[in-house]
This record gives C-alpha cells, structure tokens and sequence, in this order.
C-alpha cells in the first residue's frame, strides 16, 4: 500500500492511495497544473490513476476534480446530491454516483462512503478495503460519531483530520461566529478530540497516519506532532509512521 498526501488544508485537499490493483485520488481540491506538478514531483503517473473518489462539494475538495478526469479519462465518484451542487465542474465527466452508507465495489477494492456531520450537502468519509487491508480518510469531520469509529477500526492507514488548537482557535483572530461553526458539529475536530479518535482506534496493525486538514491560523504542525508523539508513547499498542498533511507540498509517499 502506498499513500501520498498531495494538498491537506482549507486551500486544497488531495490524497494519493494506491493498493493492490487500484490507484485513487480522494478528493482534488488543487489546480489540476498544481496537481500534476506535485506528482511528478513524487513519482506518482497521473496516467495510472483509476478513479477520483469525492467526499464533498467544497471547492477545496473538487476544484480540478472534474478537469483530472476528463484528461484521464476516469470516473468521478461521488454522491448525487454532491453531482447535482458540482454540475457544472463535473461536466462532461463520467460519474459514477453512490448512496452514503452503501458499499461499492471498484477493481479489487471495497469502498465505504461513511456519512459524517461536516456542513455540506452530503459529505462522507471513505473507508477502502482490498486484499492489502483497510485504509482510511476522514477529514471535515464535524463530530465524531459511533459509526465512524466502527467503520474506521482496523485501518492500517488513516488519513485522520487534526485540524485545530482549541486554545488557539477562541483566542484567535477569527470572527466569533466562525470560531463557532468551526467547533461545532458541522466543523472540524480539534487536535485533542483527533486524539480521542485515535484511541479508539489504535490497534497492533495500525502502521501510518497522515495528520490531516491542519488549520494554518488555528494550528501549528509542532503541536500535532508533540501531542500524537506523546500519545503513542503512552501507550503500547501500535507505533505508526507520523506525516503532517501540509498544505502548500506534497508528503513523502508512504508504503506500508
């Protein structure tokens, strides 16, 4: 299994999975130039590609979502209300659209579209099982509910949001009713509730985490790495590589 985090952040979001047979993008909020830079620059053959999977219709998440697609000649999936709101950038696209909560099949993979809170039309998480084993993304995750720490359980890769320090979000610069949608259910996770998540989640088998969506006003990559570096040190279940989504460069590629 190989992952690659191309763009993690409010300005573009782009995840690399490739396993066994199958090579996807999980969202393509980047321009598609800035896309394909990012990865040459890592090696990745945007020409091997197989699919384009969306978990939302924020421009973040889908900006060249449609022209990756069409210069590959690959399906968008994506769920119905996200194709009727993202028209427009999905013309002339083959989509494929799917039903949050119903498993899908693609190639060699399974794929859970997981319905999460985040305030979009119909936003998910997915969660993709293959002959490799299970790996996961969950960004703009708003809450995290029952479900999502059951579909999410023996993951070997996590693509976990991460995405503010409550300290630093109150006593920032935001407008107070910003500060209040992002906290709330239909927001981001904090740094400390990521955490709460991943103890739930750690399990021997659990090899690599990319800290996602860091805010870059409300955040700082130290934090995340100090509080999850601690975290795993004060446990012994699992001792998975750490990588920090960045938001203006891709990640190192990952393989487990």
């Amino acid at each position: 299994m190989k992952i690659c985090s191309l763009a993690s952040g409010s300005k573009g979001n782009c995840l690399y999975l490739e396993t066994g047979e199958t090579r996807v993008l999980i969202d393509a909020g980047l321009s598609l130039r800035e896309t394909l830079l990012r990865m040459e620059m890592n090696a990745i053959n945007p020409e091997k590609v197989n699919a384009l999977l969306v978990t939302h219709e924020h421009i973040d998440h889908i900006r060249s979502a449609g022209s990756f697609a069409r210069k590959f000649n690959i399906p968008v999936f994506a769920s119905h209300k996200v194709c009727i709101k993202a028209e427009k950038l999905f013309k002339k696209t083959r989509v494929t659209e799917f039903e949050s909560g119903s498993l899908f099949l693609f190639r060699d993979i399974q794929v859970d579209p997981v319905s999460i809170t985040h305030d979009s039309c119909d936003p998910v998480c997915f969660v993709l099982e293959s002959s490799e084993g299970r790996a996961a993304s969950v960004t703009d995750l708003g809450i995290v509910t029952r479900l999502v720490i059951e579909k999410l359980r023996g993951s070997r890769f996590i693509n976990l949001e991460s995405n503010h320090d409550l300290d630093m979000l109150m006593n920032g610069p935001y407008p107070w009713e910003l500060k209040q949608r992002i906290k709330s259910k239909h927001g981001h996770i904090s740094n400390e509730e990521s955490l709460a998540l991943l103890h739930e989640l750690a399990h021997e088998g659990l090899e690599a985490l990319v800290m996602a969506h860091l805010s870059e006003v409300n955040n700082h990559p130290d934090h995340v790495i100090r509080s999850t570096e601690a975290f795993l040190r004060n446990q012994n279940v699992c001792s998975p590589k750490i990588v920090i989504g960045e938001q203006h460069r891709a990640s190192r590629v990952i393989e487990i």
